[in-house]
């Protein structure tokens, strides 16, 4: 087993693409519970932020067999390109993230006749549909919708993301399309969630250094096999029992940790993605920190203070490589806008 570990190590290192992402949540104790994630990508991803209120009709803008639905529940996100919802916060807790996977494979959309949805609401459909994991994984194991995705904006390869969902119980869950199928991994546990390899490998890798030991060794390169394994480690080293300010602390501490310094290139991977962003999520206080590479400052959003439902679409604007400067708490700064127009696939 150790040999094919130390392969399946090598061959990432070899082989993994330039795209990374992290994700990792917390379990302090029953008032701390968060969730992080780091935006990696190569340009800038014109991410903003954006208040969705509750009540709102959408469908999945994937053609004529989109599912349609009513939003239960508004939302705090941050967007890509203003096309897509990212990552996010709803107003009951519940946090969505889409991370890069190149090994994700959707369903052939004329072998499936399921309702179809476009890969820029998946995220979002859980935010509006779903107040706890449980909930959303026994929903989704009912397979209400397909997955359809299309090219990333002004490249021809095609989007390919995986899901996590995480609430302020502290459970989680992974949603992968793995040749075609979806596949879920559901379980308190699954604290981490990088790129490639799938999830399940993943845990496989996680496995092997948790045989040698963090404080014996931790690999430090930007792979996501690595990222995995340090935030698998720090993630349950930091303190459980903690101020809410100092657990927060911790974890931004983490997901620095696992962060790709900005600007980063080298000859032989010229195209290494630095991290854009960083975000992380208090399930409890329903807080939603966001922090850019290019500004000095951390700021959030405060969900308590938010009308959902008698709200108007409210827009951050984080400006050119999210270098707008915001402090403390920016909830005075959400101005009324029209909603952006999530990317549509024909």
């Amino acid at each position: 087993m150790k040999k094919k570990l130390l392969l399946t190590v090598g061959l990432l290192f070899m082989g993994e693409l330039s795209m990374a992402c992290t994700r990792v949540v917390y379990l302090g104790d029953e008032q701390n519970v968060m969730t992080a994630r780091s935006m990696d990508w190569k340009v800038d991803v014109c991410s903003n932020i954006w208040v969705l209120p509750n009540n709102v009709s959408r469908d999945g803008s994937a053609g004529k067999n989109s599912i349609k639905w009513t939003s239960k529940y508004g939302s705090v996100v941050t967007t890509g390109y203003d096309i897509s919802t990212t990552d996010g916060m709803n107003e009951k807790g519940l946090a969505a993230n889409l991370l890069w996977l190149v090994e994700s494979e959707y369903p052939n959309i004329e072998k499936n006749k399921k309702p179809t949805l476009s890969i820029s609401l998946w995220a979002q459909y859980i935010l509006d549909n779903y107040s706890t994991v449980d909930e959303a994984v026994k929903a989704l194991e009912k397979e209400p919708f397909i997955v359809v995705s299309d090219a990333v904006p002004g490249e021809s390869r095609l989007t390919t993301l995986h899901l996590s969902i995480s609430d302020a119980s502290g459970d989680s869950a992974i949603i992968e399309y793995v040749k075609g199928k979806q596949v879920i991994h559901h379980n308190r546990k699954y604290q981490v969630m990088t790129n490639s390899p799938l999830f399940e490998k993943q845990l496989a890798l996680d496995e092997y250094w948790k045989q040698i030991g963090g404080t014996t060794m931790l690999p430090g390169t930007n792979r996501a096999a690595d990222r995995f394994a340090r935030a698998s480690f720090y993630i349950n080293t930091i303190p459980k029992k903690a101020t809410s300010e100092h657990s927060l602390a911790s974890v931004f501490s983490v997901i620095r940790n696992v962060s790709v310094p900005f600007g980063l290139n080298t000859e032989e991977e010229p195209n290494i993605s630095s991290t854009r962003w960083r975000t992380v999520v208090d399930h409890k206080r329903k807080l939603y920190f966001f922090e850019s590479a290019v500004s000095p400052n951390t700021f959030w959003i405060d969900l308590k203070d938010i009308n959902f439902s008698g709200t108007q679409t409210l827009k951050l604007d984080l400006g050119k490589d999210q270098s707008n400067i915001y402090a403390g708490k920016a909830n005075s700064h959400l101005k009324a806008t029209t909603a952006f127009k999530f990317l549509g696939i024909d």
